[in-house]
């Protein structure tokens, strides 16, 4: 099979995994034409006072896929190489994700083109300051309700949150999550994506009859969900992580590693690639490591019809959004790859903000104990009517998440009289 380019663009892909769903579910042509754009799509400008005293000029965007099961939600994301199409096609997964969670709620996701990392905190504050006025008529608790993303923080959700509560004249905690727990943030927010995959983790080992105490786990992708991923797949399951890698590359031990020490080793050189009593692994060594369960945590399309036949974990849990491209799967399938998809796999962060904005909205605040009781409850079932559509279809599950959700979002549309 040739490897094309467009296979790369994550709005294409978005569409063809919409489109086989829509195939198989032989789903209304109608309903099918609606749901494969954003309802909306905003691109807007944000004029910056830099410290040097001149102004730069941004472009940022928020989609906002479809809202027919409840309010739009999705991060916003801070990258130099952003683009319309990325920031859609998340939103169309934001939408999926939401609900296969069967949350009441529906898919956005934003974007600002910038480098945070050259840019000081008076001119990060600013910039997101500007991101809300620009978006302001169309966000909020009721509309649409961003959250952290790719280098974007809980400081950033503060100011966010605060420039909007500014605009509106009094607190609007309610409009944007992954705040500090200090300015109405929820507990459990911070490991809520990697601990939701290690809930679905479990009920995935199950169905493949692994014992995920004797399992070995290779973890591409060192950032936030990869770094909770390598220390919960130890502290709940028991499992031995053996390699993790980073931008600039990965290591291997097969005694295993320790998921704090190297986290350390990073924040203070920089790349996990060095640390002490480990092979040196480039990222495509990683996927093709003879490891039980592979987690892509890093960046999209990791995994494409080049090296797909290179992977022999029994499971792969995705916590990065679209690490797979519709050609790999297939591949993956045939082998008997077990994939978990990212917007089943990686709910757990969308789950727990669904809850900071629940908490938010009725000023009743949970411990951590409620909160993670309640994502594995959310989560367990999210997967179980997953792996029950795949199996009812003879489908993998990304398709049997894809099935579930679009069930769920056009039956809201058709009983809005929409389509």
């Amino acid at each position: 099979m040739p490897f094309l380019a467009e296979e790369l663009n994550p709005f294409k892909i978005a569409q063809a995994q919409l489109d086989k769903a829509a195939s198989i579910m032989k789903l209304d042509a109608n309903l099918h034409q609606y749901l494969r754009e954003p309802q909306r799509f905003l691109q807007v400008t944000i004029p910056v006072r830099m410290d040097n005293g001149k102004t730069t000029t941004f472009i940022g965007f928020r989609s906002q896929y479809n809202d027919a099961r409840g309010p739009a939600k999705g991060g916003i994301r801070y990258h130099p190489e952003e683009t319309a199409d990325t920031v859609k096609a998340l939103s169309a997964w934001m939408t999926w994700k939401c609900a296969v969670a069967d949350l009441p709620l529906g898919g956005g996701k934003g974007g600002v083109i910038c480098d945070p990392k050259k840019l000081s905190p008076g001119e990060l504050e600013r910039l997101s300051r500007g991101w809300v006025r620009a978006v302001a008529q169309i966000v909020g608790p009721e509309k649409d309700i961003p959250a952290p993303d790719v280098y974007t923080t809980p400081q950033i959700m503060a100011w966010m949150m605060d420039e909007l509560s500014v605009i509106r004249g009094y607190n609007v905690p309610g409009f944007i999550t992954g705040k500090p727990l200090g300015l109405w943030g929820s507990v459990g927010r911070g490991d809520a994506t990697a601990r939701g995959g290690m809930y679905i983790l479990r009920e995935a080992a199950r169905v493949k009859k692994l014992d995920l105490a004797k399992a070995t786990v290779a973890v591409q992708g060192y950032g936030n969900a990869g770094y909770f991923a390598a220390k919960l797949v130890r502290e709940l399951h028991g499992s031995k992580v053996v390699a993790v890698s980073d931008s600039q590359g990965g290591i291997y031990s097969e005694k295993g590693l320790d998921a704090e020490k190297v986290l350390a080793f990073k924040e203070k050189n920089g790349t996990v690639v060095g640390f002490p009593g480990t092979k040196k692994i480039t990222n495509d060594e990683l996927l093709a490591l003879d490891v039980d369960v592979l987690i892509p945590a890093g960046i999209e399309n990791a995994i494409t019809s080049k090296n797909a036949k290179n992977v022999k974990a029994k499971i792969q849990l995705e916590l990065a959004n679209g690490p797979t491209t519709p050609e790999a799967d297939e591949v993956l399938y045939k082998n008997g790859v077990l994939v978990i998809p990212d917007f089943l796999a990686n709910s757990g962060g969308v789950t727990v903000s669904y809850f900071e904005w629940v908490q938010n909205i009725t000023s009743d605040y949970w411990d951590e104990a409620q909160v993670h009781k309640r994502l594995d409850d959310k989560l367990t079932k999210a997967f179980k009517a997953t792996h029950d559509a795949s199996g009812k279809h003879k489908i993998d599950m990304r398709m049997g998440a894809y099935v579930v959700a679009i069930q769920r979002v056009s039956e809201a549309v058709k009983l809005r009289g929409i389509v």
